[in-house]
């Protein structure tokens, strides 16, 4: 299972990767797999305030439709509009081409109380060794 440590995680199976004052977010290879083949994806609008905890969208998968959370409280700066044409991005590269939304956070602070790559691993069930 691949968890990066350069990035943090939510409870909800989102990852946010720390790109300067902004945060890219996405889901994790964990939540894809269970989803199963991304058909859809539907992203807050640019200029969006969402706090965290919140939905900031919905992706549809064969298996299943579910809601899309905010991991930090945020504003969105743009959402990975190719996923519109390409949803199976999340599937097939979902810590590169696959992310949801570039965000603005009201706190850079706020990704220290989000899971390391250990933490997300543990939540998850996977261990070392």
């Amino acid at each position: 299972m691949l968890v990066p440590n350069d990035l943090r995680y939510s409870r909800d199976h989102q990852w946010v990767r720390v790109e300067g004052d902004l945060l890219r977010v996405g889901i994790t290879e964990f939540s894809q797999e269970a989803l199963g083949e991304v058909t859809m994806v539907q992203l807050a609008d640019v200029q969006t305030t969402v706090a965290a905890g919140d939905e900031m969208g919905e992706i549809e998968a064969f298996k299943a439709m579910t809601d899309l959370y905010m991991p930090v409280d945020a504003v969105v700066v743009e959402p990975n509009a190719a996923l519109a044409v390409t949803p199976t991005a999340v599937n097939s590269d979902p810590y590169g081409q696959g992310w949801l939304c570039t965000v603005r956070p009201s706190s850079a602070a706020d990704v220290n109380s989000l899971l390391d790559a250990q933490a997300y691993l543990e939540l998850i069930g996977y261990t070392n060794g």
